[in-house]
């Protein structure tokens, strides 16, 4: 039998750079929720991929985060 393909969308962000590896931690603890790429460590930039159906659980937790991986404030 076909395995269904699974569609990954990209969601791009600017965080405190030096926020970088928590949120790397945090995402690690919810296996196959997203992967996190830097695109530019310098200023912030991150790229994250993630299974369409797992977009609810991501944005809930990024909601929660926010004001820990603020470039402005945390």
């Amino acid at each position: 039998m076909k395995e269904k393909a699974r569609c990954f969308q990209e969601l791009y962000l600017t965080i405190a750079p030096s926020r970088f590896h928590f949120l790397k931690f945090i995402l690690e603890g919810y296996d196959g929720l997203t992967m996190l790429s830097s695109v530019d460590g310098k200023h912030g930039i991150v790229c994250l991929r993630y299974p369409v159906d797992s977009e609810g659980i991501l944005f809930s937790l990024l909601s929660i985060l926010s004001a820990k991986i603020s470039r402005y404030s945390y």
